[in-house]
């Protein structure tokens, strides 16, 4: 009835199953604000993914990981922004998130480690900040 835990696809796919039902029920319950907090950690846990595939030498692995984190930073974090009323901490976020998608770019094309770990050294006082203030957020 249940395949063999040996199996490493099934093992794949089952940690896959738990991942995305952990993600859609996380984003079903969360507030505005820990959507947010859960973008930054799904960015830092994508580049994670692309820097141990790109020492694995898995091009497929690292190219879907950086696709990810690209969209996180371009779909996500940056669509987050009010750049009409967010005043200068918006436009400079927005210039931060236009930065780190330029940065996995080049790390995706030149298998550039440094890079990646630049993009998680630039996004970690923003995601930390961001942890800080939730009890300041009204729900």
């Amino acid at each position: 009835m249940f395949a063999s835990a040996n199996n490493s696809n099934v093992s794949l796919r089952q940690a896959g199953a738990y991942r995305q039902v952990h993600a859609s029920t996380g984003v079903a319950s969360a507030t505005p604000h820990g959507l947010v907090a859960m973008l930054f950690d799904g960015l830092v846990g994508a580049i994670a993914e692309a820097r141990g595939a790109m020492r694995a030498g898995n091009l497929p692995a690292k190219v879907k990981a950086i696709g990810r984190a690209l969209g996180i930073v371009d779909e996500g974090l940056s669509a987050t922004l009010n750049l009409q009323d967010g005043g200068r901490l918006a436009a400079d976020l927005h210039d931060l998130y236009a930065y780190i998608a330029l940065r996995l770019t080049h790390a995706n094309l030149h298998n550039d480690e440094a890079a990646l770990e630049e993009c998680t050294r630039l996004v970690e006082p923003v995601r930390t900040a961001w942890a800080q203030i939730a009890d300041k957020v009204p729900a």
